[in-house]
This record gives structure tokens, C-alpha cells and sequence, in this order.
């Protein structure tokens, strides 16, 4: 059951038009909110938020972050940066500069409106870790002159940035650190490891592993990494974060590889490549504090999340033409 709010709350959330950001706002639309959905549509696309153009609460606005924003909201999402290697890559500097004007902008807006900010920051800030699981506590292992530096110091400059608004202006923030979410409306050519793995599998060509495949990840669907967004949002101004959110099972690539070919229904030969520099060989979450403080545990496996999201995959691919089985 949806449970709607006392009041309707006026929220910003800017990324809207992204993988999680649309999902986001679906979910916040259901419970009764006024969304505006800011977007320069770099990653994001309209067609992650086209069934939504015509309702009377949402709110479309083409805008960058890096430049001033000047809305009336009572609450603001900030979750606007390109996420996969091969975009935030493309134009580093634009993505360090996405993260860390963006955040400024953002908390700028909310110290004038006195209102409450949410930060999506990434479990990227651990870098390649040294401590496993990664408890919030751990203050990373980041190369900061690597070619993924961008994103890490960006992100995690961006999370010095929300600390010291709320010490200096006690601005209420609430960040969290994503772990690999996935699900539909993922962008076919991310170059995330199970869009990746997916539209390989459904194409029928070589599943590409990088490395050797015993590097580990946890995988959290969408709807559950919405689900304690949300729930952080609604904590009181005691709770600021950074709390990881993902599922704290662990797979290797070679196991999702075996998991994605299953449910496609095709097996298909692995090619090994070089791992790409800085990739981190183990990545799972200490979700402890997720449970304690939100309640929160992710409730969708990765076998019903591939599924899933093998489906959206299989009508994109045709939607683009794409052949797939």
C-alpha cells in the first residue's frame, strides 16, 4: 500500500531524468508530491520520464547544475552527475565539475530555503578498498590522479561540501552511498558490468569480463535503493549520513556472467580483457546502519532483479532496432 503524506511537499530533484532519478520520482509522485525534474540530458534521457510530461505535479526543466538554480521547493533530491565509467570519463573534468558545483548550487539553494538536501554519493568514495565489507566509517583507498579520480574526488568532495553546510549554516542533509544499483531504464551502452553482461547475452555475442572474473560486487535493484532514499529523507535532522545503501550479498563477475546467461536462456564464450586501471577488486556494503537507523533491507534477489531487467532490455533492443532473442 502507498502511503501518502500529511501534506504534498514542492521537490527538486535534479537528475530526475536518470536511471534512479526516474525512478525516484515515480515513486515520490505516487505518494502525492509536486516534482520538478531538473536534467541537462547528458546521461538522463526523456524517455526515462516521457509517461510523466503530461501529469499535473511533475515538472520538466532542461538545466545544468554546475549554474545557479532558482526554484521554490521544500525539499531537494541531488542526484545529478553521470554514474558509469565510460560517461563520467568522456568529459572528466565536466564531471568533477557536475559533482562539486553541482553540490554547492544545491546547498546553496537549500540554505536559502532552509529546506532539506539529499546527496547521492557513491560507494566509489572507498575507492579500491582495503577494509571489507565497507562500513561508513572507512575513509577509502582513492587514487585522487587516476583516470577515475573525477568521480571519486568529485563525490567525495561533494560529501565534505554537504558536512561542512551543515556545520557551518545547519543545513539539514541527508547523504547516502550507493552501492551498484540496476534495473530497467539502465542505458544500454553504460558500460556497466550487468547492462553490459545483459545486452551481450541478448545479442548473442562474447560475454567481455574484465579481469579474471573473482573481482566482487553486490548488486542492488532499483526499487529497493529508491525505497531507503526516500526512507533517509524522512529521518529527523539528528540523521545526516553517509549511510551505504546496497545489498550486502556478494557475487563475482564470473557469477553474474553464469546468472545473466541463465535467464536469457543462451550460453555464450567469455572474453577476458585487461581490468581497466583503478578498478576496485572487492566492493559489498556494511549495511548495518541502513537497518538500524531506516529499517531498511533490500528485498528483491538478483535473481528477480535480472529478470527483470532482462525484460526491459529485450523491448529497448528492439525499440533501437537491435536484434536480440
Amino acid at each position: 500500500m502507498v502511503r501518502l503524506y500529511d501534506s504534498q511537499k514542492r521537490i527538486l530533484v535534479t537528475g530526475g531524468a536518470g536511471f534512479i532519478g526516474s525512478h525516484l520520482i515515480d515513486r515520490l509522485l505516487a505518494q502525492g508530491h509536486e516534482i520538478i525534474c531538473a536534467d541537462n540530458l547528458f546521461t538522463g534521457t526523456k524517455r526515462n520520464i516521457e509517461h510523466l510530461l503530461g501529469h499535473p505535479r511533475f515538472e520538466f526543466l532542461r538545466h545544468d547544475v554546475t549554474f545557479p538554480l532558482y526554484v521554490e521547493v521544500d525539499e531537494i533530491y541531488n542526484l545529478a552527475c553521470p554514474a558509469s565509467p565510460v560517461h563520467y570519463q568522456h568529459d572528466p573534468v565536466q564531471t568533477t565539475k557536475t559533482s562539486v558545483l553541482g553540490a554547492i548550487n544545491m546547498l546553496g539553494l537549500a540554505k536559502r530555503l532552509k529546506c532539506k538536501i539529499f546527496q547521492a554519493s557513491t560507494s566509489e568514495v572507498y575507492g579500491d578498498p582495503l577494509v571489507h565489507p565497507q562500513p561508513e566509517s572507512y575513509w577509502g583507498s582513492v587514487n585522487p590522479i587516476g583516470p577515475r579520480a573525477c568521480y571519486d574526488e568529485g563525490k567525495r568532495c561533494a560529501e565534505t561540501l554537504f558536512f561542512d553546510y551543515h556545520r557551518m549554516h545547519r543545513t539539514e542533509i541527508k547523504v547516502v552511498r550507493l552501492f551498484n544499483t540496476y534495473g530497467p531504464r539502465m542505458h544500454h551502452a553504460d558500460g556497466r558490468v550487468v547492462s553490459n553482461f545483459v545486452v551481450q547475452a541478448l545479442k548473442g555475442e562474447p560475454i567481455t569480463i574484465y579481469g579474471d572474473g573473482s573481482q566482487t560486487r553486490s548488486f542492488c535493484y532499483v526499487d529497493d535503493v529508491v525505497d531507503g532514499c526516500i526512507r533517509l529523507m524522512e529521518t529527523g535532522p539528528e540523521v545526516t549520513g553517509p549511510v551505504n545503501l546496497g545489498n550486502p550479498q556478494e557475487f563475482t563477475i564470473r557469477q553474474l556472467a553464469q546468472s545473466v546467461m541463465a535467464i536469457v536462456g543462451r550460453s555464450a564464450d567469455i572474453v577476458f580483457k585487461d581490468l581497466p586501471q583503478d578498478d576496485p577488486r572487492q566492493r559489498q556494503p556494511d549495511a548495518a546502519l541502513a537497518e538500524r537507523l531506516l529499517h531498511w533491507q533490500p528485498s528483491v534477489s538478483l535473481q528477480q532483479g535480472l529478470e527483470h531487467t532482462v525484460d526491459y532490455f529485450r523491448i529497448r533492443l528492439a525499440e533501437l532496432g537491435i536484434p536480440a532473442g
